[in-house]
């Protein structure tokens, strides 16, 4: 069996006083808060949504007959799939390092578990077919209205959507947003990016950075998204689960960290995609 984490590779854990560890950043999923989420626990590995278009009332004259109207369904379909990371630690491994291998392999599993949850759902983004922007232009606050706009011309509620982005392209929204678009009509706006550096809110949309979005094949191209809950579906069966299992003739245990889940669209509609190029990446 090959990649056991073993004592050799654990040798900077020997030191008698050891500091806290430091873990390779990884970004924990932003988007599951953001879409919609069906709990299948308990049931099989596929979900089917039904999707309704929307019908119009009529005007009816008295002691008139109305007429029918069809009600027929289309159906998002996602299906659950595993999703895991394992390592085996050594005995030896385990018990001459000075602090609990094991549960700090634990939490870099979760971290792993996470980004590739958000990853997957952040996939779904270029399926969107309203697109907006270019990749060859930095992101607006008026891009960023644009967006909005057309999610208001669904009748969506703008204050349920949301638009989540990378950094580099956030660092663009940021500069215009304190410059050109917005000054001086949003003051308190312009307050809060100088003072912290975190948007909030902009056209009434939450504003997410996700450092798991990836350029879309050249350096500074991303693309990324403006959409309401009800844009994108994850079809959840088993959430984070961590296990070990001993492995007596290897002295080691097996640190395993699982997942099921799926992703879909759903109204495709209700979700814009945005391209911009980053002016701080090439």
């Amino acid at each position: 069996m090959a990649n056991e984490t073993q004592s050799t590779v654990l040798s900077e854990l020997y030191t008698e006083i050891v500091a806290e560890a430091l873990f390779v950043a990884q970004e924990a999923s932003v988007l599951r808060n953001l879409v919609t989420t069906y709990n299948i626990t308990g049931q099989g590995k596929e979900i089917s949504v039904p999707i309704y278009a929307a019908v119009s009332a009529a005007a009816v004259a008295e002691a008139t007959d109305l007429s029918n109207t069809a009600v027929n369904p289309t159906e998002a379909t996602f299906t659950a799939s595993e999703h895991g990371v394992m390592t085996t630690l050594t005995d030896l491994g385990a018990t001459t390092a000075s602090r609990n291998v094991a549960a700090d392999i634990g939490k870099l599993f979760g971290n792993a578990i996470a980004k590739r949850m958000d990853q997957d759902l952040i996939a779904l983004f270029d399926g969107f077919s309203t697109g907006i922007g270019a990749d060859d232009a930095p992101m607006t606050a008026l891009i960023a209205f644009e967006a909005a706009a057309k999610l208001r011309g669904q009748s969506l509620p703008i204050n349920e959507c949301n638009m989540v982005l990378p950094p580099g392209v956030a660092y663009d929204l940021k500069k215009n947003a304190t410059n050109s678009f917005v000054n001086p009509a949003d003051a308190r706006l312009q307050n809060e990016i100088m003072n912290t550096g975190f948007i909030g809110t902009i056209a009434g949309m939450g504003v997410y950075e996700s450092a798991n979005i990836s350029n879309s094949g050249t350096a500074g191209d991303y693309k990324f998204a403006a959409f309401h809950p009800s844009a994108i579906g994850l079809a959840l069966k088993q959430d984070l689960k961590i296990e070990t299992q001993r492995d007596a003739s290897l002295r080691g245990t097996e640190i395993v960290a699982t997942a099921v889940w799926g992703e879909g669209e759903i109204y495709d509609s209700y979700g814009i995609e945005i391209e911009s190029d980053s002016s701080i990446e090439s």
